[in-house]
């Protein structure tokens, strides 16, 4: 990561600004898709944080489809920021339609349905 800004006075966590950046990096092709991350404590290092922020950040982006875990293999980049993007807009669908009586079987067959 060649410019890392992680700025401890801004209100927001530092685990989401890791999380940022590392997405910023994948964006910015630093890294693509199949590509092995640097380990959590480097990450760590270079950005000036505890390796358990990295882990927490890490989490988040393999919830949002960006980067997998194998044992033995690393973290991986899986996906794109676009990507991302978009898995976390139909998560946030599904939770909406849920909290209208729907279930996630029938907002797949509405968005089948769609022209």
């Amino acid at each position: 990561m060649r410019s890392a800004r992680i700025d401890r006075d801004e209100r927001t966590p530092l685990h989401d600004q890791v999380a940022a950046e590392i997405r910023r990096a994948i964006a910015d092709g630093e890294s693509e898709p199949g590509d092995r991350l640097p380990r959590a404590i480097d990450l760590a290092a270079v950005l000036g944080v505890n390796r358990n922020t990295v882990f927490r950040a890490l989490h988040i982006l393999r919830d949002e489809g960006l980067v997998d875990f194998t044992r033995g293999r690393g973290v991986r980049v899986t996906g794109t920021p676009q990507q991302s993007a978009v898995r976390l807009r139909v998560g946030e669908l599904i939770d909406y339609a849920r909290a209208q009586g729907y279930r996630r079987d029938e907002v797949i067959r509405m968005i089948e349905q769609m022209p």
